[in-house]
């Protein structure tokens, strides 16, 4: 059994491993080609290092464009989104879970309605009222437009059923107010909830293009997504300078990979949090 058992275990490193190289072969793929020549990278059969390695490409790439604008517009503009809709989700989630006031039902059944409209749907309406704010091309209408998301509230709400309500009575007869109870109990308890829907929001909003393309119109304002295609074709790289526009997409990715090794600790530490005070 044990010997079983280890071939078992074997495997399914094994498994694993051969997982972890396929999903991180497009990685690799791109930062090799943004260090090779155009007709290297096309070249037949492909070589998996280029012959000379042009570093230079990165550097070029790097002030072919405004590209520190770019990731610096949309790391605030995501970071400030991701503060706000933790916020906003975290008190409506509790509201729905574990408050009591009339039409609780009526709201909750608006949240999963709204849940199942596209956001596209939305774009028209939500434009002429920015426009009636003026806020277009402005931080604010990027901001505030998606300061409130409907997954968010569901995704933590779902979080907030799993804790028991009886902890919820417990600070409520200590004479603890909702918001200490919020920010003491139920936010600790879920933390890993809270910080998958931070990456899932910073992710979401810095690969944003469609709708900031929409609201702004000043080159300065955009978002690397944006700033990426004005590069490939409003620059002239796009079928010319491959290496160049791998180099651009490689340092675009960076913070997105740096804050996944961030947070894959933080998760990992709240889930075992999470387990011992269940248990506990």
């Amino acid at each position: 059994m044990q010997g079983l058992k280890g071939v078992r275990t074997v495997v399914r490193h094994i498994l694993l491993a051969a997982a972890a190289l396929i999903i991180a072969f497009p990685f690799y793929w791109m930062v090799t080609n943004a260090l090779k020549t155009n007709d290297e990278i096309w070249q037949f059969p492909p070589t998996l290092w280029p012959h000379a390695p042009l570093w230079s490409n990165f550097a070029d790439a790097w002030h072919a464009a405004p590209f520190a604008r770019y990731i610096g517009n949309s790391v605030f503009v995501a970071g400030t989104i991701v503060v706000l809709q933790v916020i906003n989700s975290g008190m409506m989630a509790y509201a729905l879970s574990h408050m009591k006031f009339r039409l609780k039902g009526v709201f909750t059944a608006a949240v999963l309605v709204g849940y199942m409209v596209p956001a596209t749907a939305v774009y028209l309406p939500s434009y002429i009222i920015l426009g009636q704010l003026n806020l277009l091309n402005t931080y604010g209408g990027l901001i505030l437009s998606n300061c409130v998301s409907v997954f968010s509230i569901f995704l933590i709400r779902q979080a907030f059923l799993q804790v028991s309500h009886d902890m919820v009575e417990a600070g409520m007869i200590d004479g603890a107010s909702h918001f200490r109870i919020l920010w003491t109990i139920l936010i600790p308890l879920t933390r890993p909830s809270f910080a998958v829907l931070a990456l899932i929001t910073f992710i979401d909003q810095y690969n944003n293009y469609f709708w900031p393309m929409l609201i702004t119109k000043d080159p300065s304002m955009q978002l690397i997504s944006a700033g990426l295609r004005s590069f490939f074709v409003e620059g002239g790289a796009y079928g010319l300078k491959w290496p160049l526009i791998m180099a651009a997409s490689a340092f675009t990715v960076a913070p997105l990979l740096a804050l996944f090794l961030l947070t894959q600790k933080t998760i990992i530490s709240s889930v075992n949090l999470t387990a011992g005070a269940s248990k506990g």
